[in-house]
């Protein structure tokens, strides 16, 4: 299953009715079967249980994130039943970098993507991050440059712009650790074809600021397709 917006009709979980009596749309489906809704200002994502995924720990690393001064979504409940797990997130002001909007104007896209990741690499500490990205491996090469906060699914779609075409915050934080920027640079560059079509790459390292390492690109896009 591919992640992207649902192409079909989405049946509402109980769950997520017990937050939200309506539900505006249904915004997303992931890989895994679960289902990202909105209702009003907020968020309702929402995975099915055995999905190997527990939404505790994107709350804990959300609630971190934004002790720690980084613009994340503010977790409002998490709520769990036989069925599965639902977190509810207040908006943030902004769209998501792969809506419509953005689609339209994909060099402002993969610029704002950049810095969202330039802003979580160089401001928040790394010596107080307590999480680690599981599917980077243990014997991953040392960072050249120091670690960093990575966000951990860096991928277009977890960025989200203002309407001043500015990074506005970053969602999807159930993988955030410590390590090598190149993880979040090889993944983020990465998904731009897949969302922006060809071309796009040296515009995102550019505006990153870097020189592509091709090496630890590749590195870390084998570890990505390899996890499981």
């Amino acid at each position: 299953m591919v992640a992207g917006p649902p192409t079909g009709p989405v049946e509402v979980p109980p769950l997520v009715h017990a937050f939200a009596e309506r539900i505006d749309d249904v915004v997303w489906a992931n890989e895994i079967g679960g289902y990202t809704f909105v209702a009003g200002d907020r968020f309702l994502k929402w995975n099915p249980r055995g999905s190997g995924v527990d939404l505790e720990d994107e709350r804990v690393r959300l609630h971190w994130a934004r002790t720690i001064g980084h613009p994340v979504p503010p977790v409002l409940d998490l709520g769990r039943d036989d069925d599965g797990q639902v977190l509810v997130t207040r908006s943030l002001p902004g769209t998501g970098a792969v809506t419509g909007e953005w689609l339209d104007r994909p060099r402002d896209a993969v610029r704002a993507i950049a810095a969202g990741l330039r802003a979580l690499h160089d401001k928040v500490p790394a010596a107080a991050c307590p999480f680690r990205t599981a599917w980077i491996p243990a014997d991953a090469p040392r960072p050249d440059d120091g670690a960093v906060v990575l966000h951990g699914d860096a991928c277009a779609p977890n960025t989200i712009i203002g309407p001043d075409g500015r990074f506005a915050g970053h969602v999807d934080l159930g993988s955030i650790g410590v390590g090598d920027r190149w993880a979040d640079l090889a993944v983020a560059s990465m998904s731009l074809d897949g969302n922006y079509g060809e071309g796009w790459q040296d515009e995102f390292f550019h505006a990153y600021g870097v020189i592509p390492d091709a090496e630890r690109i590749h590195y870390y896009r084998t570890a990505w397709d390899a996890a499981p």
